[in-house]
């Protein structure tokens, strides 16, 4: 265990019951007690051992522990971003400024919808796909990323992500994730997507 808790676990904005049908119970504790909290507790040790390993001014790991930092406190902030934009019941509809927004750059919601689960459906191996908005050109991008770490474009704001890694989903969907992310539309909280964009913006 490590020395000193830097990163937590956060909690739920949901019951771990209050997904179904789009994800159980049990998927969900799965996902969050021991998957999340492993990205968690592994960069709290590897930021421990990087602090230890520069007071003894010792650089022959640096490297190594500077890439597994980065992809485990990666893989807590990403999650992190995944378990907000979710909620029990997707009853809401587009807040004006995200479906204006989604408009401008998709021509439809439904386009919108199509081309982001076609990426999520494709990301080779392990990852996510997210929604981001750049400032510098006004614009919402739908991108994939590799694992937890690869891709990222700096100065993008992520607005929407999706957790494709099987250990998302492999309890309840096995190995079809087309069905998963189908579901995942039922579930998704447009306020918080919105209130991300509206800070993106720079808008109160």
């Amino acid at each position: 265990m490590p020395k000193n808790s830097y990163y937590h676990l956060p909690d739920l904005p949901f019951s771990y019951d209050s997904l179904w049908p789009f994800l159980t119970e049990q998927q969900v504790r799965i996902h969050h007690q021991h998957h999340h909290q492993a990205y968690v507790d592994n960069a709290n040790k590897l930021l421990d051992e990087l602090r230890q390993l520069r007071t003894k001014k010792k650089q022959a790991d640096i490297k190594s522990l500077s890439r597994a930092l980065l992809f485990n406190l990666s893989g807590h902030k990403l999650h992190t971003l995944f378990w907000e934009n979710l909620k029990s019941k997707n009853q809401d509809t587009l807040p004006a400024t995200l479906k204006k927004e989604i408009a401008k750059n998709f021509t439809s919601f439904e386009n919108f919808k199509i081309e982001f689960s076609t990426l999520a459906n494709s990301v080779f191996g392990s990852g996510w796909t997210a929604l981001a908005y750049n400032r510098e050109s006004d614009s919402l991008i739908i991108y994939q990323i590799e694992k937890h770490n690869d891709n990222i474009l700096p100065n993008h704001k992520i607005l929407l992500i999706i957790d494709v890694w099987e250990h998302a989903y492999y309890i309840d969907y096995i190995h079809n994730r087309g069905r998963y992310v189908d579901a995942f539309w039922e579930v998704v909280n447009w306020k918080k997507v919105d209130e991300r964009l509206k800070k993106a913006k720079g808008m109160k």
